[in-house]
């Protein structure tokens, strides 16, 4: 399969790049970059080291949408936005790993899954949806009878707080609950709070040095509690999922996807698409 990478010079672009180069039943066919970056015109294969593949580096997803039969994006919402309607316009699947979209550009995506096949996910990570999948089972056992509380740790650059994988992790919680995040969600604590009611999940952010990821769910009751946590130590974990995310939409012509659906775990209440 032919896959065009966005966002290519970055640290994460280039993760992916590599990913799609070395799983065999992948061809890196395109990379894009923002418009001014001195690597423009650039040979992609020469950035992740792997010599020239005569893949130049574009400052314009338009040039060169029609090259791969589907992108990946992990990028920043207002460019993703764009991307979206790029890919829609031209009929390209999308793999999108950004996260902190707002409700209108998630409105919009959902639209233009309408057309062309879309996998959403929050991380590609095999072990997290994983744990997406055990965070249901959890919930549905210990039910109101627990605090629950979510604890995410990334790396200083990170942009946004709580990570997308920390609210994805308190959604299907949630709704395994028969809760609304949103009226539920508590975002750290200062001063005299008072104290602490059942249906409430909080979330803690801890933002420093070069954590790759690090997520925990706290289900706390009076005498024990059951942590269902995650590490990363390497992004590639993130770029091999991504591009098998890819390879799994080559199977679809529209339609709105996350990885739950990619790795045969998707239930009532687990993927964007449902």
């Amino acid at each position: 399969m032919k896959v065009g990478i966005i966002g290519a010079a970055g640290r994460m672009g280039r993760i992916l790049m590599e990913a799609t180069l070395a799983n065999p039943d992948t061809e890196l066919a395109a990379a894009v970059d923002v418009p001014g970056s001195s690597l423009i015109g650039a040979d992609a294969g020469e950035l992740v080291g792997q010599g020239r593949l005569g893949v130049a580096l574009a400052d314009d997803l338009e040039k060169v949408v029609r090259d791969a039969e589907v992108f990946i994006d992990f990028t920043v919402p207002e460019a993703t936005a764009r991307h979206v309607a790029v890919c829609r316009a031209a009929g390209t699947r999308l793999v999108i790993g950004t996260t902190g979209l707002d409700d209108d550009q998630t409105a919009a995506l959902r639209a233009a899954a309408e057309d062309i096949a879309i996998c959403f996910a929050p991380n590609y990570s095999i072990g997290v949806n994983l744990c997406f999948k055990l965070l249901e089972t959890a919930a549905a056992v210990l039910g109101d009878e627990v605090d629950i509380e979510v604890i995410e740790a990334h790396h200083r650059h990170k942009i946004d707080a709580p990570s997308g994988t920390a609210l994805r992790m308190g959604e299907v919680v949630a709704q395994t609950l028969g809760r609304d995040l949103k009226e539920c969600a508590v975002y750290g604590r200062e001063g005299r709070t008072g104290e602490r009611e059942r249906h409430t999940i909080g979330f803690d952010t801890i933002r420093a040095g070069d954590i790759v990821g690090d997520h925990t769910v706290m289900f706390a009751a009076e005498g024990e509690r059951v942590e269902i946590s995650h590490k990363a130590s390497s992004r590639m974990s993130f770029g091999r999922g991504a591009v098998r995310a890819a390879l799994w939409l080559g199977r679809h012509e529209r339609g709105l996807y996350d990885m739950q659906d990619v790795l045969g775990l998707a239930g009532d209440s687990a993927g964007w698409g449902r």
